[in-house]
């Protein structure tokens, strides 16, 4: 059995994951959010080899458009099952291709699988109607993401504790975004306690997290205006004892390889 993923794109321009397990000659393919449009969101898949009919579900963490953009309309087109919390769907229930996909809720807390994977969604702070982030699993390795969370919180840092590999937002530096052309509104909206993880908090995070098992941490959900990959790479390099250069870098245009947990 084997636990791999890759990212399409992270930024606030568009998101997508694309988790995979294989167990000999079966494979199962989840993509976390779909923030792209649906020409889009095919050509990035092709990039990483991996064909839209190929999918097993589609999952929505909530109702920003970077996060659910063409999911419904990709889910209908392909036939593809769309995971979402009820809030998240009643938030975006006027979507393109939301009358017609195939839609399955979850909440917080209640495990669910989708092939031979074990997805346990978990609520998060932002500003969202009902947001989740998910923890995936093969029944051996573990992979979590924490993305679009406002700050750190005892549950949160609880859900992450003994994951393999990790993708946490590091969307911020606070000096740049005070620094930024940004009204004070849309500054106060990314850097309270119900928008982006800054830089700092996402090394505190990490640095509670971390343990023995953790291989890899990706950076993800920079903003291009307010972070660069040094600053993000030395807040994960910080908690992690390892070199910046060395933490890998989840962006908007390439996204991210695959990545074996």
């Amino acid at each position: 059995m084997t636990l791999r993923f890759a990212s399409l794109g992270s930024g606030s321009e568009g998101n997508a994951l694309l988790v995979e397990s294989t167990d000999g000659t079966t494979s199962t393919r989840i993509l976390l959010d779909c923030g792209f449009g649906i020409r889009e969101t095919v050509r990035r898949l092709e990039r990483l080899g991996c064909a839209p009919e190929t999918l097993n579900a589609i999952l929505v963490t909530h109702e920003h458009g970077d996060h659910v953009g063409s999911a419904y309309a990709v889910a209908a087109k392909y036939n593809i099952p769309v995971w979402t919390s009820h809030g998240t769907y009643r938030a975006t229930v006027n979507l393109r291709g939301a009358d017609r996909a195939a839609v399955r809720f979850c909440r917080a807390d209640d495990v669910f699988s989708v092939g031979d994977l074990q997805i346990l969604p978990y609520t998060v702070p932002h500003d969202a109607r009902e947001p989740l982030q998910f923890v995936f699993n093969d029944g051996a390795r573990y992979l979590g993401v924490l993305t679009d969370a406002g700050m750190s919180t005892e549950y949160l840092c609880a859900h992450l504790e003994n994951m393999h590999a990790l993708v946490l937002e590091c969307n911020h530096d606070r000096e740049m975004l005070a620094n930024s052309a940004y009204p004070w509104s849309l500054k106060q909206r990314i850097g309270g306690d119900f928008g982006h993880l800054a830089n700092d908090i996402a090394s505190a995070i990490l640095t509670r997290v971390r343990h023995a098992a953790l291989q890899t941490v990706v950076a993800a959900h920079l903003s291009r205006q307010n972070n660069t990959p040094l600053l993000a790479g030395q807040a994960i390099a910080v908690a992690l004892g390892i070199d910046a250069g060395d933490v890998p870098i989840a962006d908007q245009e390439e996204g991210l390889p695959w990545h074996a947990v």
